[in-house]
């Protein structure tokens, strides 16, 4: 039996390989998951500037930005400067099954959008808060956070989505009327991240440098300008290979990361995208939230910072 087949015009190659050590599963299980979750993951990643965290066999993962010289000519991308690199950065954009399944036989695992589009690069689409828990069986307390994080929410007229991170923690998700700022979004996803530690700072804090934290739940608000972050139903490089799946807020007391994984997220979808239901509609940034977020510190710039600081003390 040979495992090469064609799907939707693509060669695919070597399907019976295993994917990754520790994944239990071959690279047929990814084409075949993705292509059965094509039609929910392609929205997500619909013209959006796309990075891949790719595994070759016997390899360490990397992540891949450029498109490789070989990529078809009908994987649509777009060209944008990196100012990280300082280059110019060739990413596709996933707009289609032929794509997904192209990314898919390159051994492409994780799936991370960019926040905006590439027809509104200064737009964000979404604020996002990442909850990331301390090591540890520890997903109860980013559950218990994320609820801090939706009563901030709510307590400013707004309401969000939320989705496993196919890790330890979760994405909370704001959808956003086109018109707000980065820099407006990334001070508003400040201020609901202070306003959220506020409500129990015994479980969550902001503080950026790990030693920082103390055993509570990060809430991550630098998710802006060039930030990805890993699309619904992407899966993840991990042992079983667990899916980021969204769940509904009144069943995340339910639910634990291992739920979602390759082998059981498409079945858990069912018919319909939870994702895009579970979505509210865009929402206007308040202007209190905006105005706060302005007087709280970039967290990476004051981690820098404090950080040169400490290192300073030692030194002396």
């Amino acid at each position: 039996m040979t495992s090469d087949e064609t799907r939707d015009g693509v060669p695919l190659t070597n399907l019976d390989q295993p994917l990754f050590d520790g994944a239990g599963a071959t690279k047929r299980d990814l084409v075949d998951y993705l292509d059965a979750v094509s039609g929910r993951i392609i929205p997500a990643l619909r013209r959006r500037p796309l990075s891949v965290i790719r595994v070759r066999a016997g390899q360490e993962p990397f992540m891949q930005k450029n498109v490789p010289k070989y990529t078809p000519e009908w994987v649509r991308t777009v060209t944008l400067w990196a100012e990280t690199s300082r280059r110019e950065v060739s990413y596709a954009l996933c707009d289609d099954r032929r794509t997904l399944l192209w990314f898919a036989n390159q051994r492409a695992v994780e799936y991370h959008p960019a926040l905006v589009t590439a027809d509104h690069l200064d737009t964000p689409t979404h604020m996002i808060l990442d909850l990331d828990p301390p090591e540890g069986d520890a997903f109860g307390m980013a559950v218990r956070a994320a609820h801090l994080v939706r009563r901030a929410l709510a307590d400013d007229g707004l309401a969000g989505a939320v989705k496993t991170s196919g890790a330890k923690g979760l994405h909370v998700f704001v959808p956003l009327e086109p018109g707000i700022g980065m820099e407006d979004m990334a001070a508003a996803t400040r201020a609901v991240a202070a306003r959220a530690e506020r409500l129990d700072p015994e479980l969550a804090t902001t503080a950026f440098i790990r030693e920082d934290r103390g055993g509570k739940v990060f809430l991550d608000s630098t998710r802006a300008g060039g930030a990805t972050v890993v699309a619904a139903y992407s899966p993840r490089i991990r042992p079983g290979v667990p899916v980021s799946f969204p769940v509904a807020w009144d069943d995340l007391d339910r639910v634990t990361p291992s739920d979602f994984t390759l082998r059981t997220a498409a079945a858990l979808a069912g018919d319909g995208d939870p994702w895009a239901e579970l979505m509210p509609p865009p929402q206007r940034l308040p202007a209190d939230l905006i105005e706060e977020g302005h007087t709280i510190p970039v967290a990476r710039v004051q981690a820098m910072h404090e950080g040169k600081r400490r290192a300073r003390t030692r030194r002396g």
